[in-house]
C-alpha cells in the first residue's frame, strides 16, 4: 500500500466514505483512516426508514454497501487504525498510524462523534453504548438504561425486544426528553421501569459487573441495584481532541468550517457530526462529504497551478 495520497479521510462513516466516493471518481488517490470499523454511528441503527431509494434498511447492511461502493473505486481503508500524530499545518498534511507515515495534500476530517461515557463505571466490559451490538448478551438478564432522551428509550425498547428480564432507566434531570409516545411505549412494558432525579454514584464490577449504586439526586437517598449490563446514553461527543492544538473548534469541541467544509487551516476540510450542525442525519452527512471533496478535489488542482 502506498503511504502518499492526495486525500486522506480521517474517518470511515457516512460522511467520510461519501467523501471517498466523488474524490475517488475525481481520480484523486485516497485512503481511509479509521480507528474502529467504517460505518460509524450508523452501524448501530437497527432500521433506517428515510433513506431515498430504501423504504428500510438496516443500518449495518446500508454500511456494507456504501463500503463496497469505496472498494470498488479503488480507495485504500485502514481499520482499526491508531493515529499516533497529526500535523496538518504545512501545504504536505502528514498523519502517523500504526508506526506508518502517511502524507497527503489534502485531508477531510470526518471523525464525528463518540458516545459520553459514564465516569464512574471505569473499565468495566460490561457497560455499553448499542442495544443492538451488545444487547443480545443480556436476555433473560437484568440491565440498567442510563439517559432519559429518544436514545435512552429507543434503545430500551431495543432492549426488551431482546428478551431482557428486567430494565431500569434512570435520568439524572428531574424529568424525561424523549417523545411522549415513546416514554409510553417503554412504560407499557411490565419488566421497565423509569426513574428522573436519579444518577448513577458507583459501579460494582470486579471479573464482570455486580451492582451499581443509584443516587436521588433530590432526596439523596441512595440504593443498590443489581444488574448484569450498563447502556449508557448520555449524549455525544466530537471526536476532537487530536485536532484542537492545530484547528479551530467551536466552545463544543466542534471543528468550525465555512460552507464550503473549509476549515480554519488550508487543505483541511471536515464533514458530518464532527463539524457544527442543526441536523445530524445520514443524508446530511453524506452532503458534508459531498462538499467536501469537491473541495478538497478543487484544492488540489489549484496547487498544480
Amino acid at each position: 500500500m502506498s503511504t502518499t495520497y492526495d486525500v486522506i479521510i480521517l474517518g470511515g462513516g457516512v460522511a467520510g466514505m461519501t467523501s471517498a466516493i466523488y474524490a475517488a471518481r475525481a481520480n484523486l488517490r485516497v485512503l481511509i483512516l479509521d480507528e474502529n470499523a467504517c460505518g460509524g454511528l450508523v452501524n448501530w441503527t437497527k432500521v433506517i426508514e428515510n433513506m431515498p431509494s430504501y423504504t428500510s434498511i438496516g443500518g449495518m447492511e446500508l454500511v456494507e454497501r456504501i463500503q463496497e461502493q469505496v472498494e470498488a473505486l479503488g480507495v485504500d481503508i485502514e481499520e482499526a487504525a491508531c493515529i499516533d500524530s497529526i500535523d496538518l499545518t504545512g501545504e504536505e498534511k502528514i498523519i502517523e498510524a500504526d508506526d506508518t507515515i502517511y502524507k497527503a495534500k489534502a485531508v477531510i476530517l470526518a471523525t464525528g462523534r463518540k458516545p459520553i461515557p459514564l465516569e464512574v463505571a471505569g473499565e468495566c466490559e460490561n457497560v455499553h453504548f448499542c442495544a443492538i451490538c451488545d444487547g443480545a448478551a443480556y436476555k433473560g438478564k437484568k440491565v440498567l438504561v442510563v439517559g432519559g432522551g429518544n436514545s435512552g428509550f429507543d434503545e430500551s425498547i431495543a432492549l426488551l425486544d431482546q428478551g431482557i428480564e428486567e430494565l431500569l432507566l434512570v435520568e439524572k434531570m428531574n424529568r424525561f426528553f424523549a417523545a411522549q409516545s415513546t416514554q409510553d411505549e417503554l412504560t407499557s412494558h411490565a419488566n421497565a421501569t423509569i426513574l428522573h432525579s436519579t444518577e448513577v454514584t458507583a459501579v460494582s464490577c470486579d471479573e464482570k459487573l455486580e451492582s451499581v449504586t443509584l443516587r436521588n439526586v433530590a432526596t439523596n437517598e441512595t440504593i443498590e441495584y443489581p444488574c448484569d449490563g450498563i447502556f449508557v446514553f448520555m449524549g455525544q461527543q466530537p471526536g476532537t481532541a487530536i485536532f484542537q492544538e492545530q484547528l479551530s473548534l467551536d466552545s463544543d469541541g466542534y471543528i468550525e468550517t465555512d460552507e464550503l467544509m473549509a476549515t480554519s487551516l488550508a487543505g483541511v476540510f471536515a464533514a458530518g457530526d464532527v463539524r457544527p450542525k442543526k441536523y445530524r442525519q445520514i443524508t446530511t452527512a453524506m452532503a458534508d462529504g459531498t462538499v467536501a471533496a469537491l473541495e478538497a478535489e478543487r484544492y488540489i488542482r489549484s496547487l498544480a497551478g
